[in-house]
C-alpha cells in the first residue's frame, strides 16, 4: 500500500471536523462491483465509543461508494473471539477487522509498537509516527508476515490508569497483585510482583467482580462507567503509562485488499482516517463528564506515587533491551521509533507542555469544580 500516494488522494481523511469527503455519484460507480466484508471487533457493543468507530468505518464506506461497498461490524464471539480477529483476517475467515495490535504480542512484541508501549506516545505523536515518521512504512513488513495491511482507526487518547480493589501506596502493594492488563506493560509490571491477566473485554466485570482479578484497566472514565467498574472497585488510578495513545487498527486481508477497485482503498482509507479523528474528539467530548459522574458517586481518584511510576520505567526499559535480543522485528522497528519519538518530546516540551501546564495550573482562569 503506497501511504503517500492515498495521503494525496484522500487529503489525510483526517478533517472530520471539515466538509466531509464527497461520495462516487451513481454514475461513477456504474460498472464498479457489489461487494461485502464482515468486520469482527475486539470491542463489545456496550462500549459505543470503540464499538461504535467500526460501525462508523463500515458506513462512511458505504456512503463513499453509493453503497455499493459494504461492511457488516460483528461484535465479539458473533464471528471469532475478541482476541482471534488478527488470526481471522490472517487466514481470510474474515476480510477484515478492527481491534488493537499490541493484543497480537504473543505471536510477535513488535505488534505493539504499532498501538501503545510504556511511556510512549501521546495521539498525536502517534499519528505523526504514521503518516510522517516512517511508521507505516516500519510496520508493514510485520503485518505483511501475516497477510494484512493495517490503518489507523481510532484513538483513546492518554488513559486511565485503571481499577483496584485496594489503595495503592507503595511497591510492596503491587506484590501479588492479578491485573488485567494487555501488551508489553503486563511483561513490565511482571517484574514488579504484579500477575498480569489477559482477559477479554466481554469478560473483565465478572473477573473483578468475583475476585478473579484484584485490579483491571480498560480506557478511561466514559467506557469505564457504562461497563460498571466504579460498582466492583473503589479506586481509580492515572495516568495509564502504558498508553499514551494507543492507536486502533483496521486490518484488511491483503488479498482481499488488491481485489478492491483503487476508488474503494481510497474510500476505505479516507473512512477509517476520518475515524481517527473521531474516535479521539467523542472520547474528548464524553470523558469529562464522566468523571464528574464517578467521583460524585464515592469513586476514589487517586495518581498513581512517584515511586511506583518510576519502578515501572526503568522495568519497562528492561524489558525492551530483552525484546530486541528476542524479536528481530523488534529490533528493527523500536531504535528508529525511540529515535522519533525523542524528537517530538523535544519538541512538546516548548510549546505544548509549557502551554498546557500553565493553562491547567492557572488560578486565573481556575476550571471551577
Amino acid at each position: 500500500m503506497e501511504r503517500r500516494s492515498f495521503l494525496k488522494k484522500a487529503g489525510l481523511g483526517l478533517a472530520a471536523g471539515a466538509a466531509a469527503a464527497p461520495g462516487l455519484s451513481q454514475a461513477q460507480t456504474a460498472g464498479l462491483p457489489e461487494i461485502k466484508w464482515r468486520m469482527p471487533t475486539s470491542f463489545p457493543k456496550s462500549v459505543d465509543t470503540l464499538y461504535g468507530g467500526a460501525e462508523f468505518i463500515g458506513k462512511r464506506v458505504a456512503e463513499l461508494t453509493d453503497n455499493k461497498f459494504q461492511i457488516r461490524t460483528f461484535a465479539p464471539g458473533e464471528i471469532v473471539p475478541a482476541l482471534q480477529v488478527l488470526d481471522a483476517v490472517q487466514n481470510g475467515t474474515v476480510e477484515c477487522g478492527h481491534t488493537a495490535s499490541y493484543y497480537y504480542i504473543g505471536k510477535d512484541p513488535a505488534f505493539a509498537i504499532a498501538c501503545a508501549i510504556p511511556f510512549g506516545m501521546n495521539t498525536r505523536q502517534m499519528n505523526a509516527w504514521w503518516y510522517y515518521g516512517g511508521g507505516a512504512q516500519a510496520m508493514a513488513p510485520l503485518f505483511k508476515e501475516h497477510n494484512c495491511i493495517m490503518i489507523p482507526a481510532g484513538n483513546t487518547g492518554t488513559q486511565m490508569g485503571g481499577w483496584y480493589r485496594k489503595e495503592i501506596k507503595s511497591l510492596a502493594d503491587l506484590k501479588g497483585l492479578k491485573f488485567r492488563i494487555a501488551g508489553i506493560a503486563g511483561m513490565a509490571l511482571a517484574k514488579l510482583g504484579v500477575v498480569p491477566q489477559m482477559i477479554a473485554g466481554p469478560d473483565i466485570y465478572p473477573a473483578l467482580e468475583k475476585g478473579t482479578i484484584d485490579a483491571t484497566e480498560w480506557v478511561g472514565p466514559y467506557d469505564d462507567e457504562k461497563l460498571g467498574y466504579n460498582k466492583v472497585a473503589q479506586f481509580y488510578y492515572y495516568p495509564a503509562w502504558w498508553e499514551g495513545g494507543p492507536m486502533l487498527a483496521f486490518l484488511v486481508n491483503d488479498k482481499k485488499w488488491a481485489e478492491l477497485p483503487k476508488s474503494y482503498q481510497a474510500a476505505l482509507e479516507a473512512a477509517c482516517g476520518e475515524a481517527n479523528v473521531r474516535v479521539m474528539a467523542d472520547y474528548d467530548t464524553k470523558n469529562p463528564q464522566a468523571l464528574r459522574r464517578l467521583v460524585a458517586g464515592g469513586t476514589k481518584l487517586r495518581p498513581f506515587p512517584k515511586a511506583i511510576m518510576e519502578a515501572a520505567e526503568k522495568a519497562v526499559y528492561e524489558v525492551y533491551d530483552e525484546l530486541s535480543a528476542k524479536s528481530a522485528h523488534w529490533k528493527r522497528i523500536y531504535p528508529e521509533w525511540k529515535k522519533f519519538r525523542d524528537e517530538e518530546f523535544l519538541w512538546f516540551r516548548v510549546a505544548e507542555h509549557t502551554y498546557d501546564n500553565y493553562v491547567l495550573n492557572s488560578k486565573i482562569g481556575a476550571v471551577k469544580k
